[in-house]
């Protein structure tokens, strides 16, 4: 058992200290750095340009705008007609307004381009409110009159359980799970393969069956590429954690989680949950496939197709989920989703949807681990005749070949 866990060490330490796993693993967090970047410095850089200025010979008047249309809004700074235009010159802001009170409110806008339709809505609004007060002083109605003035129309708006978020939420899951399953599945399946079969046919390999059973190195490796991808997942799931709490406080992505939060929290529910169990096994029982892949190569150097099996597996399970992202009760799902190596992208699909009980998604557990267990046992039995064999043959002939040694 001391070797298999030395072999288990090595391989992990190998991998985890080249600077491919650190890219990969670190990819996703530098592109959202990066975007969260870009757009940081493109809103300070516009934030200023993106203001307009008011204007007024009434002070009240002034304040009484910006307090409806906010000090983010607005360049306070500005306040009279002069530093407006100067202002306006040297780029500072986008435009300003001039607003005059009479008989009528009325305001003028003076910019280089039209002014934005949410703040040319919110003046008008604000214009009309002013408008309707002086109106109603000036007409000096009674209490009953000003009473039936202020009567204003009723709208309900009546949701069921949100159901337009938690399509949104269900169809945004299944993707992001399917393309988690995909991409983990092709790098690890790649690696995994040229692991083995770049010690195929070896002296080395001999002496090391010399000293540890074939069964035990197999198990070593295999189990050393789990810890590798555990690490990733581990990574992305504190990685995640820290940036979505990093988010909801941002100034720049407060209104996107003020808008999308509830969809958020249920995507987040929908993928830490048992679907991630499925995620890992699937990626282990696909890891165990190309380890026999690679194998079953001739030789050392054909270690970049040792992969293709597992990988052409992996396409076939992944585009086979795209008829069926909105129909988790079809029978195909309900069948391929108690399949190894199509249980783990078919049985998420059907958790996402509600469409299983919990019995069901325990048996597709349990069917997969018995596989996995099963699977491992078998290779493992006969890798060392697979892992010494050096000859030539199509992939039958290495098999047969490689039985004979169990």
């Amino acid at each position: 058992m001391k070797k298999m866990w030395v072999v288990t060490l090595t391989t992990y330490l190998r991998q985890v200290k080249s600077w491919s796993f650190v890219i990969l693993v670190l990819s996703p967090f530098l592109m959202l750095a990066v975007s969260f970047g870009v757009g940081f410095i493109s809103a300070n850089s516009t934030a200023s340009t993106d203001d307009i200025a008011v204007v007024a010979n009434q002070p009240a008047l002034r304040q009484a705008y910006i307090k409806v249309a906010g000090k983010d809004n607005v360049n306070t700074k500005v306040k009279t007609a002069s530093a407006a235009k100067q202002a306006l010159k040297n780029e500072k802001i986008s435009g300003y307004v001039v607003l005059d009170q009479g008989v009528k409110y009325s305001a003028v806008y003076h910019g280089t381009s039209s002014m934005d339709t949410s703040d040319k809505a919110q003046l008008t609004t604000f214009l009309s409110k002013m408008q309707t007060q002086s109106n109603v002083a000036r007409a000096k109605l009674s209490r009953t009159q000003l009473n039936q003035l202020s009567q204003q129309p009723v709208f309900k708006e009546k949701v069921q359980k949100q159901t337009g978020i938690a399509k949104q939420a269900k169809t945004v899951s299944f993707w992001i799970l399917v393309f988690m399953v995909y991409m983990i599945l092709m790098t690890y399946s790649s690696i995994t393969a040229q692991e083995i079969a770049s010690e195929k046919g070896t002296k080395v390999m001999e002496m090391v069956f010399s000293s540890t059973t074939a069964a035990k190195y197999f198990c070593g490796k295999i189990l050393g590429v789990l810890m590798v991808i555990a690490t990733q997942l581990l990574v992305y799931l504190i990685g995640g954690w820290a940036s979505v709490l990093v988010a909801r406080n941002l100034s720049m992505t407060k209104s996107f989680f003020a808008s999308y939060g509830t969809l958020v929290d249920k995507v987040i529910g929908n993928l830490l949950s048992v679907n991630l169990l499925f995620l890992f096994l699937g990626v282990i029982i696909y890891t165990i496939l190309a380890a026999f892949s690679g194998a079953l190569v001739a030789k050392a150097e054909d270690a970049s197709k040792a992969a293709y099996p597992a990988v052409y597996l992996s396409m076939i399970a992944f585009f086979a989920t795209f008829p069926f992202q909105n129909n988790a009760d079809a029978l195909t799902v309900k069948i391929l989703s108690y399949v190894p190596f199509f249980s783990s992208y078919f049985m998420p699909l059907r958790v996402i949807n509600e469409a299983v009980s919990p019995l069901a998604v325990s048996m597709s557990l349990l069917i997969l681990v018995i596989s996995i267990l099963g699977l491992t046992w078998y290779i493992s039995s006969i890798y060392k005749g697979l892992i010494l064999q050096a000859d030539e043959g199509n992939f039958f002939q290495r098999f047969r070949r490689g039985l004979s040694y169990k």
